[in-house]
């Protein structure tokens, strides 16, 4: 098990608690009445949750009001024929603009900055050549940014190796939507982590998006762990603002 707090000024504070399938009862009963100590408003992410673990959380009068699927995929799956190139510095602004129109209803992505964007860039792990920028008659359509991980956390039972690769972010600009690219640009991605030598890759979606799902699942991911959000009242799911 694993427990962090995150906290942001001027916000409640956000539990997260990582959880193994083999983990027992006892474990998690003990890992909430920790988190008990975060205060009455503190959210409660639980990463990795089955049926038994909802039931208790529902038992202690907490309400889920958003699902994660963390879903897998072996490495290498079909071609595309799509073309993309290597983002670079001059792209950050059209991308933060097409990023904050396609996620306008996100709870984490939408409102993107450019400085966030380069944060991100000055990290270990950003990899320009990995992420992945598709453009029609000079606009940008679409984005696949890829990373490969290689904290424990994600790893799980790989966690000494480095294999493993995350479709980061992906997007099409609302403008070009209907025309097939978001399937294109997650093939795009996987066949460049293929390429940089990893087996299998990984991409979080919400549970309610299910065009998104059922696109996935067609290229051969299938869900490897689900993660729910907890609150100890009601509150409006903000995807559906």
């Amino acid at each position: 098990m694993e427990f962090l707090v995150e906290q942001t000024l001027g916000s409640a504070p956000t539990v997260h608690l990582t959880f193994t399938p083999d983990e027992s009862t006892t474990t998690f009963t003990d890992a909430l009445a920790l988190a008990d100590n975060a205060g009455p408003d503190a959210a409660i992410w639980v990463h990795g949750t089955n049926d038994e673990r909802r039931e208790i959380l529902t038992g202690r009068g907490l309400v889920s009001n958003r699902t994660l699927l963390q879903m897998r995929a072996p490495l290498p799956v079909a071609a595309t024929t799509l073309v993309t190139r290597p983002f670079t510095d001059d792209d950050i602004d059209e991308f933060v603009a097409v990023n904050n129109r396609a996620f306008h209803w996100h709870p984490e992505q939408s409102g993107l900055t450019s400085d966030a964007v380069r944060r991100d860039m000055a990290t270990e792990w950003f990899d320009a050549d990995g992420f992945l920028l598709h453009h029609i008659d000079g606009a940008l359509a679409g984005f696949c940014w890829t990373k490969i991980h290689r904290d424990p956390e994600h790893l799980g039972e790989n966690r000494n190796t480095r294999n493993l690769g995350e479709i980061y972010v992906i997007a099409v600009d609302p403008a070009f939507h209907g025309q097939g690219l978001g399937k294109a640009m997650t093939l795009a991605g996987l066949d460049w982590l293929a390429n940089a030598g990893l087996e299998t890759a990984m991409l979080y979606v919400e549970s309610d998006n299910l065009a998104a799902v059922a696109t996935y699942e067609r290229i051969g991911f299938t869900t490897y762990r689900t993660d729910t959000l907890w609150h100890r009242s009601p509150i409006e799911n903000p995807s559906n603002q």
